[in-house]
C-alpha cells in the first residue's frame, strides 16, 4: 500500500490522539466506511420512501384512525387564555 506524504501526516497525528498504532486508525476508518456504505445501501430511495409514506408509513388502517381521532381530540381539548 502506498499513501501520500498528507495522509501518512494525518494518520500519524490521528494515531498519536488515539493513543494507538497506525494500523488500528486504518482498521477504525476501514470499519467506519463500511458502516457507512452498508446504512447508504440499506437506505430506500426517495420514490420507494414516498410509496411506504403513501401506503400508511407501516401503519394499519385502524391504527391511523385511532391516531387521527386522538390529535383531533387534544386539539379540541387544548383552550387558549383568551378563551376562558
Amino acid at each position: 500500500m502506498s499513501l501520500d506524504t498528507g495522509t501518512l501526516g494525518t494518520l500519524d497525528t490521528l494515531a498519536k490522539r488515539w493513543a494507538v498504532s497506525k494500523s488500528e486508525v486504518m482498521r477504525r476508518a476501514v470499519r467506519r466506511l463500511k458502516e457507512e456504505a452498508d446504512r447508504e445501501e440499506a437506505r430506500p430511495s426517495p420514490l420507494a420512501a414516498l410509496d411506504w409514506l403513501q401506503g400508511g408509513g407501516g401503519l394499519t388502517l385502524a391504527e391511523g384512525e385511532d391516531f387521527k381521532k386522538a390529535v383531533q381530540a387534544e386539539r379540541k381539548a387544548k383552550r387558549y387564555w383568551w378563551e376562558a
